[in-house]
């Protein structure tokens, strides 16, 4: 049975629009921002055939500015109206300039939302019901949002997510329209937690609406300086509320489910606990102990000032019943980035987390992104003048590698394709040279494949390696075989270290907790017959990484090297940009790893006879390869900067600066204020220049040539010597492609050798985490075309749903495409 004819009725004459809403138009227009304003919409009028605007027409709407009142935007509505122009045009106006604020003057009376979607605390594999409906006219439509981001299918009156997981937490809101106009739901925020203690994927039981915290503040010990962040996670309907306690006072103005110091003191130790809390009931989350101790202070001091100090023999034997160290030391590198070969997703992931929690071990650790092979020669020869007897000493490297006759090699991020051992770095040379040093314990964690690279026949002959009790290799995979990372939309770990983090801070001996890990990881169906981890280990003493440190007394060139790592790890001090109409601006600096900074920047003070004022940051170095396209972003995740969401500032502009060791001088860039006064059209500009000098590890200058001997080739052949830089480099030039290929969000599977590749690619449910997600090889040296891109993170936001809505306004977009 067809459906009945509807009579349309006629499109309503702009002129007909009641006084109130004329004069609230033209305001929103006259203050609009730019791109938005009465002249924009002038021009979107004009281009239209029916609606004729001459410059005189123009000329005689700006000059309404000179009168008492007056307003070049009302002038403009009344000009159209005249000429014949209706609501629906003028709403197809603003549509096209987004002006969301105005669209909302004109929207439909009779849409009338009757149920507000609700705040939800959840655990993740439950199954969230979102409703909205709305009243009014029987063919509305409707359109979720996270955030700003549409919803996928998210069209109908209920939101069901199932199963929900912790990506799905954030602020969702429902638009309701029919034709032009529409209304919105208010704000529902959806926090989604994992509870502690459950096996990752599970879900798990509980009583439906009872308050039940879930996620546990955990101990923390730490030095001055340290950021401090304490988590606490509940679920339960109404949704909880939160106050922090330490030394049973509340702290002021820590409400939220996260307390964070950035930079802690010894005042903040103490204990601390979380209390949960609704409408209905309350609870008190567990107490724990934070310890923060004083960094030990690297100073000049004359041989006779250390004569009442103690043997540092006497010490060992004074505390011969667990070993020490006299210093510990770690370098993290993880490559992604390829310029020639497939892109990966996981060391970025891994690097972070392995330094937040050899920190807690007081490693002093350096965490470097993406090098390039001269960059990662001289990382290690920093690294490796940090080194004296007793230290220990461990490298962690994350990326493409291959293992050929017994030397494994790390592949740097320029390596051409194949590439050979002249364009990578031999393991066991950098062992050798570790041992030299008469190092404590030497730990190397290999997350990378260990294939034979069959482009590669040369033979190498390295020195041979020193007896010693020191050495720990601990492998991602078997010889042979290749390490996998999983695949998936968002932040995971690589397979490897996703097992090993939740041993690490176990005060075990090194080599009993890597077995403890190869069990954990042969329990994961996942990488049954695939990847199983491998140890080597010549240890013969109970080390382990939790052992004390026991400073020695070190010769002045040791102090000296130990001070230029720590200023390697400065960050520019924040800052305030005074200009001269008024308006102050706050920098800030946040490091993600040792070559990766990011700068926020808000504004802090606007006068108000400056009526719109916007700011971003340019005219960066060209060593840093900074795109416009990535800068001044609203959101960390935006930029690139996903780990970092947390403990920065909300509401500010962010960029993301990486490959600081790249920077050859002081990182100089330039802030531009753009702003207009009340009632006058033109917008001001005023620039000022920002010297921060040389951030994070770019004080070190990883980009000049090897600096020392020990900074050579990596192996030798037996024919010929160790290649010097130059021919390095004429490989490399052979085979490089000079366009890069950037990282995917969500890379597809690549395999070597496609002639196994059915018995691996298959996604297939893992018993560590229970989703579906597919393995991707850290071993290529085949041919490779970059993958699409992939999906947006999720956005963290305020917990202030009314900021919120101001702040995404003009951002959830009505396009025509969504008019039915």
């Amino acid at each position: 049975m067809s459906e009945p004819v509807r009579s349309t009725p006629a499109p309503l004459p702009l002129s007909h629009l009641a006084e109130p809403l004329f004069r609230r138009l033209s305001e929103l227009l006259d203050r609009a921002a730019p791109g938005k304003g009465w002249r924009d919409l002038a021009q979107r009028a004009g281009s239209r055939g029916r609606v004729r605007l001459s410059p005189l027409d123009l000329e005689q709407c700006s000059l309404k500015v000179l009168e008492p009142k007056g307003s070049p935007s009302w002038s403009l509505l009344k000009l159209l109206g005249d000429r014949g122009c209706t609501v629906v045009e003028l709403v197809e106006f603003l549509q096209a300039l987004e002006h969301t604020e105005a669209l909302r003057c004109l929207s439909y009376p009779g849409i009338e939302v009757t149920v507000q979607p609700d705040s939800q605390a959840v655990l993740s594999g439950q199954v969230v019901k979102l409703c909205c409906w709305a009243a009014g006219h029987p063919f509305v439509h409707y359109q979720w949002f996270k955030q700003d981001k549409e919803v996928p299918h998210g069209n109908s009156p209920e939101l069901v997510l199932s199963p929900v997981a912790v990506r799905d937490s954030g602020f969702y809101i429902c638009r309701v329209s029919r034709d032009s106009s529409f209304a919105f739901s208010r704000w529902a925020r959806l926090d989604v937690c994992d509870p502690q203690g459950a096996p990752p994927g599970s879900s798990v039981a509980w009583p439906e609406n009872k308050l039940q915290i879930c996620i546990q503040p955990q101990p923390q010990t730490l030095t001055v300086g340290d950021a401090l962040v304490l988590e606490c996670g509940a679920a339960g309907n109404p949704i909880p509320h939160y106050q922090w306690f330490r030394n049973g006072f509340a702290l002021e103005n820590e409400g939220k489910n996260v307390y964070m110091v950035p930079s802690a003191d010894v005042e903040h130790q103490g204990t601390y606990w979380c209390r949960v809390f609704n409408e209905q009931e309350e609870q008190d989350s567990q107490k724990i102990e934070v310890i923060i101790g004083r960094k030990a202070v690297a100073v000049e001091c004359a041989e006779g000032d250390l004569s009442d100090l103690p043997n540092p023999a006497d010490l060992q034997e004074e505390s011969s019943h667990r070993p020490v160290a006299t210093d510990k030391v770690a370098l993290l590198i993880g490559n992604m980035s390829y310029w020639n070969h497939p892109q990966l997703k996981a060391p970025m992931v891994d690097v972070y987390d392995l330094t937040n929690l050899l920190r807690q071990l007081d490693f002093k650790v350096v965490s470097l992104l993406d090098l390039t092979a001269s960059e990662m020669r001289n990382a290690v020869s920093e690294f490796l003048l940090l080194l004296d007897k007793g230290v220990y000493g461990l490298l962690y490297y994350a990326g493409h590698g291959y293992e050929n006759y017994g030397n494994s090699f790390m592949v740097p991020i320029d390596a051409p394709n194949p590439y050979r051992s002249a364009n990578c770095l031999c393991v066991q040379n950098i062992l050798r040279q570790m041992q030299e040093r008469e190092t404590g314990l030497n730990v190397f964690l290999l997350d990378m494949c260990r294939r034979r690279n069959e482009y590669d026949d040369t033979v190498l002959i390295s020195d041979v390696l020193k007896v010693t009790a020191n050495v720990v290799f601990g492998y991602a995979t078997c010889q042979g075989a290749e390490a996998f990372e999983i695949q998936r939309p968002g932040l995971a770990n690589g397979i490897f270290m996703k097992f090993l983090k939740h041993r690490l801070l176990e005060d075990k001996k090194i080599t009993v907790l890597l077995d403890q890990v190869a069990e954990d990881m042969g329990k994961c169906h996942f990488t049954e017959g695939k990847q199983a981890l491998e140890i080597r280990s010549s240890l013969s003493e109970k080390r382990a990484l939790t052992d004390p440190i026991q400073q020695a007394l070190s010769p002045a060139g040791s102090l000296a090297r130990n001070l230029q790592w720590a200023k390697a790890h400065e960050l520019p001090e924040s800052r305030y940009l005074e200009f001269s109409c008024g308006v102050r601006i706050q920098l800030g600096f946040a490091a993600e790893f040792s070559n990766v900074m990011v700068i926020y920047m808000r504004i802090v003070k606007k006068p108000p006879e400056v009526a719109v004022c916007r700011a971003y940051i340019t005219d960066f170095a060209l060593d840093l390869d900074v795109d416009p396209k990535e800068a001044n972003k609203g959101t960390p995740e935006e930029t690139g900067s996903y780990l970092l969401s947390k403990d920065l500032p909300k509401h500010c502009l962010y960029t993301r600066l990486s490959s600081l060791q790249k920077l050859k001088e002081h990182l100089i860039f330039t802030v531009c204020l753009h702003y207009e006064y009340s009632g006058i059209e033109d917008t001001l500009d005023e620039r000022k220049e920002v010297d921060v000098g040389k951030p994070l590890i770019a004080k070190l200058g990883l980009h000049h040539g090897f600096k020392t001997a020990d900074c050579r080739q990596s192996c030798c052949t037996a024919d010929k010597p160790c290649p010097n830089q130059m021919e390095t480099s004429s490989v490399t030039n052979e085979y490089c492609i000079l366009s890069h290929c950037r990282p995917t969000s969500c890379p597809g599977f690549y395999h070597p050798h496609p002639i196994c590749s059915d018995s691996i690619r298959q996604p297939e449910a893992c018993s560590c985490n229970g989703t579906s997600k597919t393995l991707a090889s850290r071993h290529e040296v085949q041919s490779y075309s970059p993958p699409a891109e992939g999906s947006n993170v999720p956005v963290e936001t305020t917990d202030d749903t009314a900021e919120l809505e101001f702040l995404l306004s003009d951002r959830l977009r009505f396009s025509k495409q969504q008019q039915l």
